[in-house]
C-alpha cells in the first residue's frame, strides 16, 4: 500500500477521465469489501476505512478540477 502523501501526489497528476477509473476501481474494491464484511470473511475492517477514504480523496479532487476548468 502506497502512503497517503504518495498516493495524493499521484492523484494530483492525473486527469479528470483517469481519476474516473480510479474512483470506479475504489468503488468495485468498497462494494467487495463490504460483501466480505457482511458474510464474516473480512478480517482487517480497515480495509473499508481506508477504501471510503479513498473514494472521497478522488471525488474531491474530480470536484476540484471541474471548478478549476
Amino acid at each position: 500500500m502506497m502512503k497517503k502523501t504518495e498516493s495524493k501526489k499521484t492523484l494530483n497528476g492525473k486527469s479528470p477521465p483517469e481519476l474516473q477509473t480510479e474512483l470506479e476501481a475504489l468503488l468495485k474494491e468498497q462494494f467487495g469489501l463490504r460483501m466480505q464484511a457482511a458474510t464474516q470473511q473480512l478480517q482487517n475492517t480497515g480495509k473499508l476505512k481506508n477504501a471510503r477514504r479513498g473514494i472521497a480523496r478522488v471525488r474531491t479532487l474530480i470536484h476540484a478540477k471541474a471548478v478549476q476548468a
